[in-house]
């Protein structure tokens, strides 16, 4: 059998070991190597493992890289489906195949002996050969392979040959959901291994939360000693427990002792952290404390280079999750480069280690010749787990070994699951696709609706095993495009039941890679098969620019509550573990969104898990609708943030706008130069549609249902889309019959039925205009006529202004967008932008920039001068210089060409988002009904160049 072919595991490597470093020599082997691509191993050059091999003909390829990123070859985008053939083991003889060569010389340093090539990442199958000596093959992509390589080294002229192939039967266990793409993408190491030094070793650091005692003891070779200074402890025998009081490891607290293993030979610097992990009473605990998980999946991604993640690139992820208020990662799907998990530690984040393992394409043939429970695959399987669980066994962050994703079940993922306890017995088993729990010790889940999860933290499940298992979701709030909708509902649920204990967002970041002015998904570059943009579907853009649904997630999981009650206001401890001792708060009054006062307010520390009330501060009087601003800061910096980071916020109310001051008298409607004119506007007297206002030329408003289609609202996990329901009852195509125009007397009433073609159910919609000095009234009636088969994207107006009113400033929610069922992280307050930065840039363009809860907006030119629009009392607002059908059309985010005008909604009611692209749809509270509506909105002209 070829060893493309063969289902086992690879063969030649050393047995797998811890990652760490040493004081022993060590040579990076990464940089400029040799490459050629051919089409496939019969087409691959013949001899290049020979070291005369003549190679000075081929390309050059940065190595750590992926092939096809560097214009060998194309990328290509599948979620579910495999792009060959299903016939396993075997795999196209159209194979691109990539020959790596690259010669190098050793230090002049480089001791003699043993030594060990190490190679982080090979995608998929590397088959390698030193100086003209065949080591062995890799299969386990995202896996490290050792070989011995002592004897065949020489002081120059080493020529190292790798040759990596797309395709082999390591792809069946690698369907992973991302871009499939080759090469070799992790660092290649020369590692000296000196006689007498140490070869791995394992720390077993646990931490008794009743005595405060940590207890050591480190696994390795002989005559190995253990020096932690901070400890007292020097020449230490490492298998000897010894126990100390010490402070323990946590996500919130991320204590690490420095010390070091030696031996006469060499040095290994360790990093401690104290920490136990159990299962009791149904709940995940480390040390004694239920956890609550606030976590994220993270798929490694980087825009231009894939899956090679620059070091700083990882930090800057810990970095914003930590800044963002997320505790946990999974590392979907797939062990991640050993550096992020150094950082998890560093800084601070309960780390779900997943192992490189994920067949899902085989659910499309109902699991048919799935490799979970095909003895031949049984090798290849505990291979891949002792790989992980051997590289990471030293990492306090980890606290759950996943045995893989979407790979159905079967025997050989129960052999992983054994195999793991009797290895490390400290960390409990996850598998989200053992639905039974018969090898897990948690009950996971993907996108399980609200209501079942109610029903499970009710435990209200006939599986005994099952319902007596700590529950987390380890995929849900799935954040392709404009959403995740329902966050708070699912935070909701987890607070309220103790066995509940959080979950990952899917995911944590777009999988865009860039081409040219726009990033790509599926189907750019010309995949036969492919998933489209279902690979755009996390917190942050591929750029790393934190989306909305990021900022949505931060404030819901948010550790600190800051709520008005009776006493004034509340402040909640949601964190795990430690106190509020480290934050600092502050008020901030705003009359009408103008700052008028701030200062510190008092707040005692209140321990995890209890809440404190405090008076309101002395706030002076304010003479418009004022609210509170309340926030928790860091008081001094740490590793993750600056001091004055905010982690928590909330808002009072504390006086409404005041009332009114009387209307002056009505104006009369009259007729001049073939226009109707009422106060400041221009009405068409055909259709009594406003023409202009102050001198402004302007379209509409009128009756709009229409939005562009989001994922969630195209998304079928949940049943019909709606969007599909929308387009089929011809929501995007309303034609509006003017009943009546009624100029008589001191209003303009107009009548009119909105409805699609085809279509026997249609909206009344009457506008009355009434003009009060400067100020034109508009009340809008929407009444339903004959039956509607289902929801409404949104209700409200659009209109047309000219594309010279680039400004906007309001009163009411933001800063951001928001949304009926996302709209957490929208504060009250007076904010501004320009009407492109209203713009949410989803790589997939679709609907967005929706501002909520407004009581005025201005749009206005670079002189100032402009509209006004005030609600009565609120409305909800869009403004961006292209339609919505334009909006619709578009897939990439250059499709969207700027107009001459400024396309604006000023809407009474909005659809919720859901997450229907991979999970539950919109929630009933946040499902938009026809019925009838009444609304009011007031238009004034804005002068130019004067105070406002």
């Amino acid at each position: 059998m070829s060893y493309l072919e063969d289902p086992g595991p690879g063969w030649g490597a050393l047995p797998p070991r811890a990652a760490f470093t040493s004081d022993a020599s060590a040579l990076s082997l990464n940089g400029t190597w040799r490459f050629r691509l051919s089409p496939s191993l019969a087409a691959a050059p013949i001899g290049v493992e020979a070291e005369g091999f003549d190679d000075s003909a081929w390309d050059e390829l940065p190595v750590p890289s992926l092939w096809q990123l560097h214009g060998h070859g194309r990328p290509a985008y599948t979620n579910v489906p495999y792009p060959f053939p299903v016939d396993p083991p075997h795999v196209p003889s159209d194979n691109p195949t990539g020959d790596h060569r690259l010669r190098f010389d050793l230090p002049a340093e480089w001791p003699a002996g043993s030594a060990v090539l190490r190679f982080d990442g090979i995608d998929s199958c590397g088959r390698i050969w030193l100086n003209g000596t065949e080591l062995g093959v890799t299969r386990g992509s995202r896996l490290p392979s050792e070989f011995e390589v002592g004897p065949l080294l020489r002081p120059s002229g080493n020529v190292l040959v790798v040759r990596v192939h797309q395709w082999s039967a390591g792809s069946y266990l690698e369907d992973q959901d991302m871009w499939w793409l080759s090469g070799i993408f992790r660092a290649v190491t020369l590692l000296a291994r000196p006689a007498g030094g140490i070869g791995d070793y394992r720390v077993h650091a646990d931490y008794d939360h009743t005595t405060g005692l940590g207890t050591l003891r480190v696994e390795t070779g002989p005559d190995v000693v253990l020096d932690i200074p901070e400890l007292g402890v020097a020449g230490h025998p490492a298998g000897e427990p010894l126990e100390r009081p010490v402070e323990p490891w946590s996500a919130e607290t991320p204590r690490l002792y420095e010390g070091t293993l030696a031996t006469a030979a060499e040095r290994v610097p360790v990093r401690i952290g104290f920490r136990t992990v159990t299962i009791e009473d149904g709940q995940l605990k480390v040390n004694g404390r239920p956890l609550m998980l606030r976590g994220v999946n993270r798929h490694e991604h980087h825009p231009r280079t894939g899956r090679v993640v620059p070091p700083e690139t990882a930090l800057a992820d810990v970095l914003l999750m930590k800044r963002h208020n997320v505790n946990a990662v999974r590392t979907s799907h797939y062990p991640p480069d050993p550096a992020f998990l150094e950082l998890c530690d560093t800084h601070g984040l309960w780390v779900i280690d997943e192992c490189d393992l994920e067949t899902h394409g085989f659910e499309l043939l109902g699991w048919a010749g799935n490799p979970s429970g095909d003895p031949r695959w049984a090798e290849a399987y505990l291979d891949r787990i002792r790989r992980t669980v051997e590289r990471d066994k030293n990492r306090p962050s980890v606290i759950l070994w996943s045995l893989g994703n979407e790979s159905h079940t079967g025997e050989n993922l129960a052999r992983m699951a054994a195999w793991v306890r009797e290895r490390d017995p400290s960390r409990p088993v996850h598998y989200e696709g053992d639905h039974d729990c018969a090898y897990v010790d948690v009950h996971s889940r993907m996108y399980a609706t609200h209501e079942e999860v109610g029903k499970i933290g009710r435990r209200e499940d006939a599986n005994a095993r099952r319902r007596d298992l700590p529950f987390l979701l380890c995929e849900y709030g799935h954040a392709m495009g404009n959403g995740p909708g329902g966050l708070l509902e699912y935070r909701e649920l987890f607070e309220r039941y103790p066995n509940c204990q959080g979950g990952f967002v899917w995911e944590w970041i777009d999988h865009g890679l860039a081409d040219g002015g726009r990033f790509a998904y599926g189907g750019d570059f010309g995949e036969p098969i492919h998933d489209g943009n279902f690979v755009i579907d996390g917190l942050l853009f591929p750029d790393r620019t934190p989306s909305p649904g990021l900022l949505e997630f931060a404030k819901v999981i948010e550790p600190v509550r800051i709520e008005a009650d009776a006493a004034g206001i509340r402040v909640s401890n949601h964190y795990d573990f430690v106190s509020t001792g480290h934050l600092s708060f502050t008020w901030l009054l705003e009359d009408e969104g103008i700052a008028v006062a701030h200062g510190v307010l008092e707040v005692p520390s209140v321990p995890s898990g209890q809440s404190v009330s405090v008076p309101l501060p002395a706030l002076p009087t304010t003479g418009g609708e004022s609210w509170l601003t309340v926030s928790a800061s860091l008081t001094a910096a740490t590793a993750w943030a600056p001091a004055g980071h905010v982690v928590g916020w909330g808002q009072l109310a504390v006086s409404a706008a005041p009332a009114a001051a009387p209307l002056p008298p009505r104006g009369p409607v009259f007729r001049t130069g073939g226009r109707l004119v009422l106060g400041v506007g221009g009405f068409d007297p055909v259709t009594g549609a406003l023409a202009a206002l102050g001198g402004h030329v302007v379209t509409g408003p009128r009756l709009d249902v229409r939005r562009a289609t989001t994922d969630n609202d195209r998304g079928a996990f949940a049943g019909r889309p709606d969007a599909d329901q929308w387009r089929e009852a011809g929501l995007h195509r309303l034609q509006h019959r003017v009943i009546i125009v009624d100029a008589d007397g001191e209003e303009l009433v107009v009548r009119t039925r909105v409805a699609p073609p085809a279509q026997a159910f249609g909206l009344f919609a009457d506008y009355t205009w009434t003009a009060f000095g400067d100020r034109l009234r508009l009340r809008v009636e929407v009444t339903p006529d004959g039956e509607f088969p289902g929801t409404l994207p949104r209700l409200g107006l659009a209109m047309a202004v000219p594309g010279t009113l680039g400004s906007a400033e309001w009163f009411g929610g933001g800063p951001g967008e928001a949304y009926p069922d996302s709209r957490q992280a929208a504060r009250i307050g007076r904010f501004s932008r320009s009407v492109d930065g209203l713009q949410t840039p989803y790589v997939f363009p679709q609907e967005n920039g929706n501002r909520t809860a407004v009581r005025w907006l201005r749009l206005t030119d670079p002189d100032g001068a402009g509209l006004r629009v005030d609600g009565d009392p609120v409305f909800d607002f869009t403004a961006r210089r292209w339609t919505a059908a334009e909006l619709e059309e578009a897939r990439h985010t250059d499709d969207l060409v700027p107009g001459e005008l400024v396309h604006v909604t000023l809407d009474v009611a909005q659809h919720g988002l859901g997450t229907a692209s991979c999970g539950p749809g919109v929630l009933p509270r946040y499902r938009l009904v026809p019925q009838k509506t009444e609304f009011t909105l007031w238009f004034r002209a804005v002068p130019g160049n004067t105070s406002r």
